[in-house]
């Protein structure tokens, strides 16, 4: 028989392709979800809740460039890597700046799970693991 989290996780991933429309997560989907699992209480409705939470989480950071960079990025910078993102993804993506001092100089682009990294830090790093 399966565990409460594998079937908790698979009423979850359900529930997450009801909430998707046209490739994109839908706030409408995801708020009638949301009041169908309010109403009806399905069993272990906390694991479902956070496995669902998890899955539109990782889909909306797929639509998001978060640019991390040491020195300043101007609005221009920013459409130009959301252009580039939206064309390698095929979807549209937005990029919004974050500061990150630690950096050093140069960025780091995070889309989802994938991450582009042109930073004096992340060459530091690299040189290290090699030596």
């Amino acid at each position: 028989m399966a565990s409460h989290a594998k079937i908790a996780e698979l009423f979850a991933r359900q529930l997450f392709k009801l909430s998707v429309v046209g490739g994109a997560v839908s706030a409408e989907q995801v708020a009638g979800v949301l009041a169908y699992v309010e109403k009806h209480r399905p069993a272990n409705s906390v694991m479902v809740l956070k496995a669902y939470h998890r899955l539109v989480a990782a889909e909306l950071a797929k639509g998001e460039a978060v640019v991390e960079h040491a020195g300043a990025v101007d609005d221009a910078m920013l459409a130009a890597i959301a252009a580039l993102m939206s064309r390698q993804y095929g979807r549209p993506v937005v990029a919004t700046a974050k500061p990150r001092a630690a950096l050093l100089a140069g960025l780091r682009v995070r889309v989802g799970d994938d991450v582009y990294e042109s930073s004096i830090a992340g060459q530091l790093a690299a040189l290290a693991s090699a030596v």
